[in-house]
């Protein structure tokens, strides 16, 4: 019988029925007699936490986040790290949308005004008509170009490299001098690697035309801080950010009382839709770690 440990109760009763031996266990707890046959990490867990997992206590770590940034270098020998896709994508790209569609309708100074009671009439430059910057076509890029096609905005995809796809033209990102200061949002999608940390620099904000919009939903590295917190004081960018770094963002941040920024505290997928993908996710790696396959979503093998 397959031994799988998970971080609650919860989770327990919501897979009893997959026939394996269920455990509660996280790091810092004492190891088991015998080594789990798959380790489901807490979610948001700290990459560091990494470095404390005990020698051969399982043969498969299963994360509940799409990202790895970090763990290669974190992982302790002897391990199989798989991520979790099709888990948060969607539920990201609907808070980028509507981080968008805040800013851009200007929710943010209604509900100033509101707690005001003051009647702050205004027009705002609104979603239609509106040139989006979409940096990454990945899972997340791929569920905000569908979630933005009725809003008759013009789409402009960049990846890595330029191509050709089912949805026309996406651009390499070595083009991104030209096309910033064509755009009104810019949208950043991308995973966090070496060649995209400090990809949103003070060059890269400064090339975005005044009023635009920056919304990050991919991870707060990826972004310069002292950047943002540069251009932010000049009230001449709009940003919504739902990933910072540091994070979690410190009482004391700048970022926090800058102008024109809204924030929120990385809750990108973290929805009700979770829940059950996240289960979707452990039943198939335990029916294949059963019937004695490879797991899926293998990003780390160390």
């Amino acid at each position: 019988m397959l031994h799988v440990a998970v971080p609650d109760e919860g989770l327990v009763t919501q897979l009893a029925d997959t026939g394996a031996r269920l455990s509660v266990w996280t790091i810092g707890q004492p190891p088991p007699a015998t080594p789990f046959d798959l380790l489901v990490l807490p979610y948001m867990m700290p990459a560091d936490e990494l470095r404390r997992l005990p020698a051969g206590v399982a043969a498969v770590v299963q994360s509940q986040t799409l990202g790895y940034d970090g763990v290669a270098d974190r992982l302790p020998p002897g391990f199989v790290y798989c991520n979790a896709p099709d888990v948060h994508e969607a539920s990201t790209a609907e808070l980028a949308l509507g981080l968008i569609i805040a800013v851009r309708r200007g929710f943010p100074g209604f509900g100033g005004a509101q707690l005001e009671h003051r009647w702050a009439h205004r027009r705002q430059p609104g979603l239609a008509g509106s040139r989006v910057l979409l940096l990454g076509v990945g899972g997340v890029g791929e569920q905000l170009r569908i979630r933005l096609e009725p809003f008759e905005v013009d789409l402009v995809r960049v990846a890595r490299t330029a191509r050709r796809d089912a949805h026309g033209q996406v651009h390499a990102i070595a083009e991104l001098p030209g096309l910033l200061p064509t755009a009104d949002v810019v949208v950043v999608a991308v995973p966090l690697t070496a060649e995209t940390r400090g990809l949103v620099s003070d060059g890269f904000l400064a090339a975005m035309q005044d009023g635009a919009l920056l919304v990050n939903v991919a991870r707060g590295p990826v972004a310069d801080t002292s950047a943002l917190v540069a251009h932010a004081a000049r009230g001449r960018l709009h940003m919504a950010l739902d990933v910072t770094d540091p994070e979690p963002l410190p009482p004391d941040h700048p970022l926090w009382s800058a102008p024109n920024v809204l924030i929120t505290p990385h809750v990108g997928g973290h929805t009700d839709a979770m829940a059950p993908r996240m289960r979707r996710v452990i039943r198939t790696q335990i029916e294949r770690l059963s019937a004695g396959l490879r797991p899926a979503n293998i990003v780390v093998e160390t």
